[in-house]
């Protein structure tokens, strides 16, 4: 059993955050040379999972119930979603070198700007290009970042839901990008009342082509993490813990692996898929769900369950307990063996003062210093 970076840990009045782990986890992420960046909204944490000589890490990092996950082509981003607000995190290459133990991070992302949406329910958050693009599951829709004026602008909506209205019509949650694009979605539901998805949560779940609003995929249950990865369209089939594919085609769904927890948040990363798995209570939404037929509660996990997608063997865990019991996003960070987040709570944001290298020049010229 392991506890985490304690540079950030939790309220003492928390149950303690710790895991255990299978020993192939550190071994796979030092194999792939990666590090795993996770989300939990209800421990209220953005964690990074490194490894290092067969040994783990978790560095953790306070954000309000952080959800939606995404990370820039080139890793010079994070985009964090929250509740109510857009976090991007900036990597600040000249910072890792110094952090202490020096020399030994590869890099280290910074907070820089907030973006105010308010309470909208943003789940799952997409980069294209340079925009930021969110489920926006309140009002059922697909939105982008205004620089300042609003809070969100609206680009996409189902087309059976007729109008916008914060009423979470059809719990629209995933998407997944594809060709540069934002190409697939899921919902929970096919439906234009207010929460009408909660009428048929146990099969009422689909997949949607954004570009034409066809419906490819039906029969889900509470689906979520869309991803595209070699050519083939990834989908988690949450309620029943079951990591699937989807052709397009004719709706067809193929499961490759079924786990033992509800299933959200997925990475894919050459022939391994990240899936993460929330405990599901008795007493909670899910409630009444597949998974919670087939698991007993003593049986669920949290976590992180490690899939060779040949085989759909589950090849390495990482379950967490105490206090966590529930995953929402999981982003790979290729490359990034010991990356650092910066938090709110660390000192070390306090001396963290960056400026453009020609600001560091001798007498720099001040805008004030133009001749008249």
């Amino acid at each position: 059993m392991s506890t985490p970076d304690p540079s950030d840990a939790p309220h003492p009045a928390e149950s303690p955050f710790c895991y255990v782990h299978s020993p192939e986890f550190p071994a796979l992420l030092e194999r792939l040379r990666l590090s795993l960046a996770v989300t939990t909204y209800q421990a209220g944490k953005l964690m990074v999972v490194r490894a290092s000589s067969g040994t783990l890490s978790t560095l953790l990092r306070s954000f309000e119930s952080p959800m939606g996950l995404a990370v820039g082509a080139d890793l010079e981003r994070i985009v964090v979603g929250t509740r109510r607000a857009i976090w991007t995190l900036r990597s600040e290459p000249e910072i890792a070198p110094q952090l202490e133990p020096r020399g030994r991070h590869d890099a280290c992302f910074v907070p820089r700007r907030a973006h105010v949406t308010g309470n909208i329910h943003g789940h799952e958050i997409a980069l294209v290009g340079d925009r930021i693009w969110i489920v926006n599951t309140a009002f059922s829709c697909l939105c982008t970042l205004d620089d300042e004026r609003y809070g969100f602008m609206p680009q996409w909506k189902p087309p059976f839901v007729d109008r916008l209205a914060g009423e979470d019509r059809c719990h629209l949650n995933g998407l997944a990008v594809e060709d540069g694009r934002i190409a697939w979605v899921t919902a929970l539901g096919e439906t234009n009342h207010a929460e009408g998805w909660r009428e048929n949560k146990t099969s009422g779940g689909i997949v949607m082509n954004v570009a034409t609003g066809a419906v490819v995929a039906r029969g889900l249950c509470m689906p979520h993490s869309p991803r595209v990865h070699d050519r083939t369209l990834f989908v988690l089939d949450s309620g029943r813990g079951r990591l699937c594919t989807v052709d397009p085609r004719d709706g067809r769904i193929t499961t490759v692996a079924a786990l033992p927890g509800y299933a959200r948040g997925l990475a894919v990363h050459g022939e391994t898929a990240f899936v993460g798995l929330s405990k599901v209570r008795e007493k909670d939404l899910a409630n009444g769900l597949p998974v919670t037929e087939q698991y007993r509660v003593d049986e669920r996990r949290c976590g992180i369950a490690a899939i060779d997608l040949r085989s759909g063997r589950l090849v390495a865990f990482l379950w967490f307990e105490g206090s966590v019991t529930e995953i929402f996003d999981i982003r790979t960070l290729p490359g990034l063996r010991w990356p650092a987040v910066v938090g709110f709570q660390d000192q070390t944001l306090d001396g963290i003062m960056t400026a453009p290298k020609s600001a560091w020049q001798p007498h720099p010229r001040l805008p004030a210093d133009e001749p008249r």
